[in-house]
């Protein structure tokens, strides 16, 4: 029985109670089961009756007592007991309890698979980083927690779309192809282009594609070395991003917004709500009527857009498109734009509590991480992903919340010890593909199970963490807080062990083979699997062999 299952069963007897005329009182949409802090205590707990007594007029351990009579009538309860003012205690009895090993072995790559988030349409934007060079330390961050969100999203029952926007326009484009041509054409860059060895390499493959880029003269071969460098670095880009497991689902560029005239279509849709004024011969939206510090200029009086315009115009694409929700993943460097982008919604509009959400994230350091040789004064993605790996860095990344700094500490993630929390969680999973391994040669098999047999101690904790799960990614979803599956496959991977040494699965040379052992093999392949599952949801393998 799972903690949902359990939550099930106290908002029937809820139900019953109401429907026999015993209180008067609105039924929850979800009642939480928890895990009490003594073991002594019973199973799970529930603090409804706490939460409605005061609505329904009676004391909360009268409601307790009303709830318990029936809940001890429930299939699978062994035992409620009150505590304290008004505390629901319970305890399954072992075959309710066991009966989940059977259950997530059945269920599979989808147990932790919730509806939650059901009939939410959100699109999520991260990443986003310039396409004038290659991604650095400061683009790690979102990366991780980004992927491991979106898929936190999926598995909740939410429809999510993962969005890079590429900044395609602009005059950083026209520095960065006058930096690439004067490497062309063996210059220094300009003053304020982009240095490093990258550009150089960038220089040669637009050489490459065009050997007579040399004759042209500059002005005919700005564009095309623009072109041929930016699609060059943009697909070094996503080169480095499939190394470390993400990929989007849309490559949004920002120059289309203006070829496709969006930019100047959203203007009219932001007039039409009454929250523009032309003043100074310039264009602007009173952001100030929701918050933000001053009005924004969409248009400037040469008559050329701002960056804040296309800002507004992609937000408006994003609800053209269909996506009622839009999550933006920032750097620790854009606290400013969490007002202006929620301006822009309302002056849309739109509800800005409700149709958009900004996070953001702060800032990670690595010790003795060096700086690229190619790009010359940043730390490259692709270099501490050969350093550290992309599992450690993902998953180290994903157990931390996103507000809060991270020194990463390299000689940590690359050790093959219990304090590496990423060997950690995976070395369970490979201890536990190699006991099943180690049991199929002995001779057992899962041909029997007996829930009851999953008496012990150590077994009703490990199915105690592992029923937690589906609520656990939940949970993480609703609050946008990947740290919490990290944190609690870390809690699975600990009762693992600590079952793995007390229960036997294998018997001793000489013993017969019992429904014991078989259904032992059925928590243990049930742990396997709850395992590779949160992995899988944070970006990480699950290796069989370590």
């Amino acid at each position: 029985m799972t903690p949902e299952e359990l939550s099930s069963a106290v908002t029937h007897v809820l139900s019953e109670a109401v429907e026999a005329g015993e209180l008067t009182v609105e039924i929850p949409e979800t009642i939480i089961i928890e895990r009490p802090k003594s073991r002594g205590h019973g199973d799970w707990a529930s603090t409804v009756a706490l939460q409605l007594a005061k609505k329904a007029g009676m004391a909360p351990r009268q409601l307790a007592e009303l709830l318990a009579a029936r809940l001890r009538e429930a299939e699978g309860i062994a035992a409620v007991e009150i505590a304290g003012p008004g505390f629901i205690n319970i305890t399954l009895d072992a075959a309710a309890a066991g009966q989940l090993a059977r259950t997530i072995v059945e269920t599979g790559e989808t147990f932790g698979h919730n509806e939650a988030l059901a009939g939410h349409t959100i699109n999520m934007e991260f990443v986003s980083a310039n396409p004038t060079g290659p991604l650095h330390l400061g683009h790690t961050r979102w990366a991780a927690l980004g992927d491991a969100l979106a898929r936190l999203l999926r598995a909740s029952g939410a429809e999510v779309t993962s969005e890079y926007y590429i900044n395609d326009a602009g005059n950083q484009m026209n520095v960065f192809a006058a930096s690439v041509l004067a490497r062309l054409h063996g210059e220094a860059v300009p003053e304020g282009g982009y240095p490093g060895e990258y550009t150089q390499e960038l220089a040669q493959e637009a050489l490459a594609a065009r050997a007579d880029l040399v004759d042209l003269p500059r002005e005919e071969a700005l564009p095309i070395v623009r072109e041929l460098a930016y699609q060059a670095q943009f697909g070094q880009i996503k080169d480095t991003l499939a190394e470390f497991g993400v990929h989007f689902d849309v490559y949004f560029s920002e120059q289309s917004l203006h070829d496709d005239g969006k930019v100047a279509a959203a203007v009219e849709t932001l007039r039409g709500q009454g929250h523009i004024e032309d003043r100074d011969g310039a264009v602007w939206l009173r952001t100030t009527d929701f918050g933000d510090d001053k009005d924004r200029v969409l248009f400037k009086a040469d008559g050329e857009p701002t960056y804040f315009a296309a800002d507004a115009a992609y937000y408006l694409s994003k609800r053209e498109r269909g996506f009622e929700e839009k999550i933006y993943l920032l750097g620790a460097d854009h606290h400013g734009y969490v007002v202006r982008l929620k301006a822009i919604a309302a002056c849309a509009g739109d509800d800005p509590d409700r149709n958009i959400e900004i996070l953001i994230g702060q800032l990670m350091s690595v010790k003795g991480a060096k700086l690229s040789k190619r790009a010359g004064n940043i730390i490259e993605l692709a270099d501490l992903i050969t350093w550290l790996g992309a599992d450690a860095l993902r998953y180290t990344l994903a157990r931390f919340p996103a507000d809060s700094p991270i020194d990463i500490d390299p000689e940590l993630l690359r050790s093959k010890t219990n304090d590496n929390p990423v060997f950690y969680v995976q070395y369970a999973h490979a201890r536990a593909c190699a006991a099943a391994r180690n049991a199929v040669e002995a001779g057992v098999d899962r041909t029997g199970f007996d829930a009851a047999l999953l008496s012990h101690t150590a077994e009703e904790e490990l199915l105690a963490h592992l029923g937690k799960f589906p609520s656990v990614v939940a949970r993480a979803a609703e609050m946008r807080e990947p740290h919490r599956v990290a944190r609690h496959l870390e809690s699975i991977a600990a009762a693992y062990h600590s079952w793995y040494a007390t229960c036997r699965m294998v018997p001793r040379a000489g013993e017969e083979i019992t429904d014991t052992n078989r259904t032992r093999l059925w928590l243990n392949d049930a742990t396997a699997q709850v395992l590779r599952n949160g992995l899988a949801l944070l970006g990480v393998s699950a290796p069989e062999r370590m």
